[in-house]
């Protein structure tokens, strides 16, 4: 079953600067002729592919989706859990996904995109 998105405000705003930082750098190494893609495409490859394996299926298992109690859930405080997602994994500064189910049946917001804390 895939979910609709939602996305607060922060996330929405960290996932288009990361975009945007891929998109200058795809440009960049295309004039200059450089065939291997840079950090930047590829961190914002890998954090696009966890959003969208997120959203068809959140318990897949290369997501290796945990609750996560540091943050508060934004709709439902105390009573729901917020959730963790890797874009990355064994490298510094992972990246993470942090999102949590609603505020409707079949939705999931996008709280926040970060380096692992």
């Amino acid at each position: 079953m895939a979910f609709q998105e939602k996305w607060l405000r922060s996330a929405a705003e960290t996932y288009e600067d990361l975009r945007q930082k891929a998109m200058a750098a795809f440009e960049n190494r295309k004039k200059n002729k450089i065939k291997k893609s840079s950090p930047p495409e590829g961190l914002f490859k890998q954090v696009d592919k966890t959003i969208k394996l997120l959203l068809n299926n959140p318990k897949h298992p290369s997501l290796n989706t945990h609750a996560y109690d540091s943050l508060v859930h934004p709709y439902h405080p105390g009573k729901e859990k917020v959730f963790e997602a890797y874009a990355q994994n064994n490298t510094p500064g992972a990246f993470r996904v942090f999102w949590c189910y609603g505020p409707s049946k079949n939705e999931i917001t996008i709280i926040a995109i970060t380096p692992h804390p």
